[in-house]
């Protein structure tokens, strides 16, 4: 390494420092690559670390063997490709944030006649567009909210059908399709509710009023749902007494690291008033650098596609490379952006109102996810996996294989990231290296977790370790599987045991133990995911094999058709010389006809 460290080129790049079994250690971006990583180094009288650095670099240069670089032609662009790889790759020693989603907006486009409230996470193309937001929860309850009590357009198709509908007999809309209000008087009533996005007070009385009268006419379930929406509302913002007496557009950003986590907080002020905010936990690493989570946390919340960016972004803390990523930022959208730490008045009072809710979020976290804890430390994990990903993968008899992947985050299963996958390898140990290969290719769109259970031994464990390896990707893996008696599972009610397999080797715990039942619960939840799949898939083919049958075509040749072609969609989009290749011209005729 040290060879490669003398003569590194002063181009700018990103290096990564791995360990002696290939293991991703850290990665880091440089304006010089000569300079910077020569930094981390003293030559003599013996090549060894510099003393200078902080503790954590000085730990990871110990464990380090080897070095790689990649060139690239500005700093910035070694800022975003850093940022990526960290992502991707889950250093040991380099922060990982939760991936950001892409906040919803609320737009209106004022140059149509009747505009309307929309909702959006993209940029709308048009003139006279003004968004709100963004609204992290809330958005679209305070969207139904608007046209609950103002009198809008209420669906796009009304304008154009050019007649009064059951929303005008309602007294929901007032009917601008047969001209029975003035563009003039449709202005005033948008402008009214453009202050209620911002100023919600009126917006919440008028909705309790109408939650008071559906349940004194009984109407339990309407009310309920109109008190969920405005519990909603109300969960938009933290409240504050802080308004900037100037109109001003600001994001806020605080991040706090505590022992077992760390935490961001995020406030939208819009016209000198917090219109929203949303918080993440991210997980601990060994040694917190406050550069890389703001830098972080800053390049991955604004995407290309963000609809509106603040001009001026405050976060509570400075940071080295605040001036790279505003010029990043500010190249992104074409527009000056800057990064502000503001040490007094209101702009201040921002900053540490954010960062008061961080301390409060970790006070109240303390006492949550503990058996994450407690696994963690019973399988010598590198981190508590307050994210988890577990799989499994069903079939019957080799037919309508499928895998499925369950998430389990922050103490919840996270319904929304659940993912199904049509397996079409034959063998077990096949359809999981398909069905993790898969999931590795997506790592740069939906970074990974912390934590991997697989349904099977020791053999898919192994599987799953050389995947990661190849992909250069640290992540800590466990299988679970019922124990084998006679090469068989035990399945016996009550006499079953569920083995953990582990790179610290096979790991049985008593039945009663609740760390295994949080193991197996995960593990469940995976098999109930991929059988409903296959249940359902399985249902699928069967009516189509039926018809088939029906058509004269025998189960032999059906068999022979999946074989080849592997489902029956590639039987139906196969070509006349494919299919005369594996049948005949009688049978090809049947089946491009079958439907």
């Amino acid at each position: 390494m040290q060879q490669v460290v003398k003569h590194l080129p002063s181009s700018a790049g990103v290096y990564q420092y791995f360990d002696a079994k290939g293991k991703l250690l850290y990665v880091g971006k440089a304006k010089n690559l000569k300079n910077r990583v020569k930094s981390y180094w003293r030559f003599t009288p013996t090549f060894s670390p510099n003393p200078t650095q902080s503790l954590r670099i000085i730990k990871m240069l110990h464990e380090a063997t080897k070095l790689e670089y990649i060139v690239v032609e500005t700093e910035e662009d070694a800022l975003i490709l850093e940022n990526s790889l960290i992502k991707q790759l889950k250093p040991k020693y380099n922060i990982l944030l939760r991936d950001d989603k892409t906040y919803p907006y609320i737009y209106i486009d004022e140059s149509v006649d009747y505009p309307r409230f929309e909702i959006t996470r993209k940029v709308v193309k048009g003139k006279d567009i003004t968004y709100y937001g963004p609204f992290p929860i809330g958005g679209r309850a305070l969207l139904d909210a608007l046209y609950e009590v103002y009198p809008l357009v209420q669906k796009k198709a009304c304008l154009r059908e050019g007649k009064a509908c059951l929303f005008y007999q309602i007294k929901k809309c007032l009917a601008p399709c047969e001209g029975k209000v003035t563009q003039q008087e449709y202005a005033a009533i948008i402008s009214e509710a453009k202050t209620s996005i911002v100023k919600r007070k009126h917006l919440i009385e008028t909705l309790e009023e109408k939650m008071t009268n559906l349940a004194i006419q009984e109407r339990y379930e309407e009310a309920a749902s109109m008190r969920d929406s405005i519990e909603s509302i109300r969960t938009l913002t933290i409240s504050s007494n802080i308004d900037l007496a100037n109109a001003l557009d600001l994001d806020i950003f605080a991040i706090v690291n505590g022992d077992e986590r760390g935490v961001i907080v995020k406030m939208f002020m819009r016209g000198g008033k917090i219109i929203s905010s949303t918080y993440s936990y991210f997980r601990h690493t060994h040694i917190f650098d406050e550069n890389e989570a703001y830098k972080q946390a800053l390049l991955e919340f604004y995407t290309i596609d963000s609809p509106h960016i603040a001009k001026q972004v405050l976060t509570a803390h400075p940071f080295e490379d605040s001036s790279n990523v505003a010029s990043s930022l500010s190249a992104r959208f074409e527009k000056k952006i800057e990064i502000l730490t503001p040490q007094r008045g209101s702009k201040a009072k921002l900053t540490a109102l954010a960062l008061q809710n961080c301390e409060e979020l970790l006070r109240k976290k303390q006492d949550d996810t503990i058996m994450e804890q407690k696994v963690a430390d019973l399988l010598n994990l590198s981190a508590i996996p307050y994210r988890i990903e577990t799989f499994d993968n069903s079939h019957m008899m080799g037919v309508s294989t499928v895998g499925g992947m369950v998430v389990w985050d922050e103490g919840k299963w996270d319904k929304s990231s659940y993912r199904r996958y049509e397996l079409h390898a034959r063998d077990e140990y096949g359809q999981m290296k398909e069905l993790l290969s898969r999931r590795i290719e997506k790592f740069t769109e939906s970074p990974a977790p912390d934590l991997w259970i697989l349904d099977g031994g020791a053999a898919n464990l192994n599987l799953a370790l050389t995947l990661l390896k190849e992909a250069n990707v640290n992540l800590d893996v466990i299988a679970i599987a019922k124990e084998k008696l006679d090469a068989k599972a035990h399945r016996a009610k009550g006499a079953a045991k569920d083995m953990l397999y582990t790179t610290l080797g096979l790991l049985e715990l008593k039945p009663n133990d609740k760390r295994l039942h949080w193991i197996q619960r995960q593990r469940d939840e995976a098999h109930r995911y991929a059988i409903t799949y296959h249940q359902n898939k399985k249902r699928k083919e069967d009516t189509q094999i039926s018809l088939l049958n029906k058509k004269g075509i025998g189960k032999a040749t059906v068999k022979k058709l999946l074989d080849y072609f592997g489902t029956f969609d590639a039987i139906e989009n196969a070509t006349d010389e494919e299919l005369e290749k594996v049948t005949n011209k009688k049978i090809k005729n049947i089946i491009k006809n079958y439907n």
